[in-house]
């Protein structure tokens, strides 16, 4: 017992590293390993986020829930500087003002789902996302006449079963990439939020 006493003695001072060393690399292998990084990549569902383009793009888009004073102000300078832009849209805003929902077509604007109440999503039933969605889709519907192909939470808040459902719908996810922050500054379009992607 003294013997391996003192040999532990002796190289005391190689044992901490070497143990770090080790768990490093262990800890590592364990989350590089191909087996829990396929697990892991394969399970969380997401939402679109930016799309790969041979070119340099910028994909501007606009979340419409509340107030409507500057909305033909923006088209305007969207088409001066011959900008398309995509308006995610709430049904509440919708009933409120058909007028500027006709004007965003009009002017050649994308107009996509943003929910009928802007709820969170993520805690509402399967019954209650298709809900929230088809509502406010067939009221975009109604005065556009075109199909509604685009959603975006409200609050930017997601999870596997709201993009699953929405995809199940026939509907793709779109999320944000850069946020303007506009929320916290208690500003942006409307008083609503605002997100552009890139």
């Amino acid at each position: 017992m003294n013997k391996f006493k003192a040999m532990l003695m002796r190289h005391r001072k190689l044992l901490g590293p070497t143990a770090l060393a080790l768990a490093v690399v262990a800890i590592f292998w364990v989350v590089n390993s191909p087996s829990i990084v396929g697990v892991s990549a394969s399970a969380r569902k997401l939402p679109i986020y930016s799309v790969q383009r041979d070119n340099k793009a910028v994909s501007l888009t606009f979340d419409a829930a509340w107030g409507n004073e500057d909305t033909q102000k923006l088209v305007d300078i969207l088409k001066q500087y011959g900008v398309r832009a995509t308006f995610f849209l709430v049904g509440e805003w919708v009933d409120k003002y058909p007028q500027s929902v006709q004007a965003l077509h009009d002017a050649g604007m994308e107009i996509g789902n943003h929910s009928d109440t802007h709820p969170h999503m993520a805690k509402l039933s399967e019954k209650q996302i298709i809900d929230e969605v088809s509502l406010c889709s067939g009221k975009i519907e109604n005065i556009t006449g075109e199909e509604v192909k685009l959603f975006r939470c409200p609050y930017g808040e997601y999870d596997d079963e709201v993009v699953t459902t929405i995809q199940n719908m026939g509907i793709s996810p779109i999320q944000w990439d850069v946020d303007t922050l506009d929320t916290e500054l208690n500003s942006g379009y409307n008083g609503a939020e605002v997100r552009y992607g890139i």
